[in-house]
């Protein structure tokens, strides 16, 4: 069964005029689709996810991540979450024919400030990103071919080398890539490339 796949970061500081700053590092690192080059839609969340968003913008065609701080940045506060959403190009299988197309899909970026949700930031990280479902980088089924095999292959490189980047780049202080099973994650993407080597 699939899971959310998520990566927390943490920074040594996270007060609210860091939290842009610290966004804006870690979309810089992030590899977007050839087609949405950007920032496609931002919101923020005042106090909780509980509460509904106090600012939404979409951007056609998609903004820099600068671009979308800039907007967000007017109504910021340190019990409030942004969130901004992007796409990358992964490999996902056509549930119908089972031919593998290198399609955008949608990854959201979460700045969660000091105060909101009751200081989740202390453990779901100040900085969330969700990957979506897991099933691009574990896809598994008994039909599977040499393509799957390479496909999936490809995707966890791409997740891979997004997560080097922000571990050289992003000045984060701790990082978990983790999801919502209690398997360990790390162990299982070594496993499915172990199948694919």
């Amino acid at each position: 069964m699939s899971d959310q796949l998520y990566l927390s970061l943490w920074f040594p500081s996270f007060g609210e005029p860091d939290m842009l700053r610290h966004a804006v590092c870690v979309l810089r690192q992030f590899s977007f689709s050839e087609h949405r080059q950007g920032v496609t839609y931002v919101a923020l969340h005042p106090v909780s996810w509980s509460e509904p968003t106090i600012f939404e913008r979409r951007f056609e065609p998609p903004v820099s991540p600068e671009d979308a701080a800039e907007v967000a940045s007017e109504f910021l506060h340190s019990d409030y979450a942004c969130a901004f959403s992007v796409f990358w190009d992964l490999w996902v299988p056509d549930s119908h024919t089972g031919l593998w197309h290198l399609t955008p899909t949608l990854v959201k970026i979460i700045a969660q400030g000091e105060a909101f949700e009751e200081e989740t930031a202390e453990e779901t990280g100040q900085i969330q990103i969700e990957f979506g479902l897991d099933t691009p980088f574990l896809y598994e089924d008994k039909r599977a071919h040499a393509e799957a095999d390479q496909r999936v292959k490809s995707n966890i490189q791409k997740l891979v080398e997004f997560t080097i980047k922000l571990e050289k780049n992003s000045g984060a202080t701790g990082r978990v890539l983790w999801s919502e099973s209690e398997e360990n994650l790390a162990q299982k993407l070594i496993q499915r490339l172990q199948k694919v080597q």
